[in-house]
């Protein structure tokens, strides 16, 4: 019912930026809530941040905190994420989400759509 498409992963040297979309398409709803996960090599996926698509409230992991911003443009169904100074151990494939839910953003298994994920690489 609801397409996630991530995009702006890439390789990147520890201190740089990146910036992640991820877009929408489908029965979107603008009451949706979107996450971002990551999950690195021999690692469970991790919770990294989260917005409601209806309202201002975001809510980050605190690894991320400070160097992470996530945003949403509801007029063009997309989500970001803004990436700075990053470190080698934010290497993984995040993962664009979306939820109906108004409860629980920080649990995978609380969301109702996934994207494909993209490859983000720090390297050294």
């Amino acid at each position: 019912q609801v397409r996630l498409v991530e995009s702006g992963g890439g390789l990147v040297q520890a201190g740089g930026s990146l910036r992640l979309s991820c877009a929408a398409s489908g029965r979107t709803s603008s009451s949706y809530a979107v996450g971002w996960f990551r999950q690195a090599p021999g690692k469970e996926r991790e919770f990294v941040a989260a917005i409601r698509w209806s309202g201002v409230s975001t809510l980050y992991a605190d690894a991320v905190k400070g160097r992470f911003t996530i945003s949403r443009d509801n007029a063009k169904n997309t989500a970001h994420l803004q990436m700075n100074s990053l470190k080698p151990e934010d290497t993984a494939v995040y993962y664009c989400a979306a939820k109906i839910s108004l409860v629980d953003y920080v649990h995978a298994g609380a969301y109702d759509y996934w994207g494909q994920g993209t490859q983000v690489t720090v390297s050294s």
